[in-house]
């Protein structure tokens, strides 16, 4: 993974746990992914704080100079926001959901 892009997703993960994200984390797929380098993931307490966090990261977005590649005019109601970024990925899941995909296990048995 390239620096900047680790130090853009380690200040995209300051900035969720500094808004109440859960268990934020980034995983580097640079190895096993064509389409991206990193994922940053955390876990969102309730529709209201998805809907939140969804709106407020934009402005943290914009700030790191990040495009985004998709923009959805509102959140859906599924518990899950995916905010692609190129070389990063954000998810903002519910517990039901992260628990359900587990990204984590999911790509660390990929790069295995």
């Amino acid at each position: 993974m390239k620096e900047e892009t680790k130090k853009q997703a380690q200040q995209l993960c300051t900035f969720l746990t500094d808004h109440k994200g859960l268990e934020v984390t980034m995983i580097d797929v640079s190895q096993d992914c064509s389409w991206t380098d990193c994922f940053v993931i955390c876990t969102v307490t309730s529709l209201g704080h998805l809907r939140g966090l969804a709106h407020e990261i934009w402005s943290e977005i914009d700030s790191l100079g990040l495009e985004v590649r998709n923009r959805h005019k509102a959140v859906g109601d599924d518990g899950w926001e995916l905010i692609d970024c190129g070389d990063i990925v954000i998810h903002l899941m519910s517990q039901e959901m992260r628990d359900f995909y587990s990204l984590e296990k999911l790509w660390q048995k990929i790069g295995k």
